[in-house]
């Protein structure tokens, strides 16, 4: 199959060998801020808020190419500048991660707006048609408000 790493698996169950190679929380979050944020550099994954040390962020992100999910390519106008994009194998994640979205926000306290979850769960399909659609016009528009600033901007009315 196209984009598969030589490598011995522990197993041969897909979701096994799926979790082998993105399955923890550092490599999904870089998957997450590349697809939803539209962040592109290291320096974005490094001030993205939840605290990746370098080093870790360093290997994920070599990881996540070797792997075929990310590919680096060097900035059109700075050519010191690497910019990550997703390869159409991490793009293929995108129904993955809207589910963990709404699962997360639906079964456990998180910043996500109520509302917000409710349309993406009635919205599935055009949800991921827009994912995928920004992701071929290298468009780097979040998906998605940031929840942080939504919570502060909450916390400030209510307050």
């Amino acid at each position: 199959m196209k984009g598969k790493e030589v490598h011995q698996h522990r197993s041969g169950c897909p979701v096994s060998v799926s979790l082998e190679i993105f399955g923890d929380r550092w490599s999904l979050l870089i998957i997450r801020d590349l697809m939803v944020r539209g962040y592109r550099t290291y320096k974005q994954f490094q001030n993205s808020g939840e605290g990746i040390a370098t080093n870790i962020l360093a290997d994920r992100l070599e990881r996540l190419e070797r792997t075929g999910i990310i590919v680096a390519e060097t900035d059109e106008l700075d050519a010191r500048r690497v910019n990550y994009r997703l390869t159409e194998k991490g793009i293929d994640l995108a129904p993955v991660m809207l589910e963990l979205l709404i699962w997360g926000a639906r079964h456990e306290k998180t910043g996500a707006p109520c509302e917000v979850i409710e349309y993406l769960a009635r919205n599935r399909e055009q949800v991921l048609a827009e994912t995928r659609g920004r992701w071929e016009r290298r468009d780097p528009t979040p998906i998605l408000p940031s929840f942080e600033s939504g919570q502060r901007e909450s916390a400030k009315h209510r307050g």
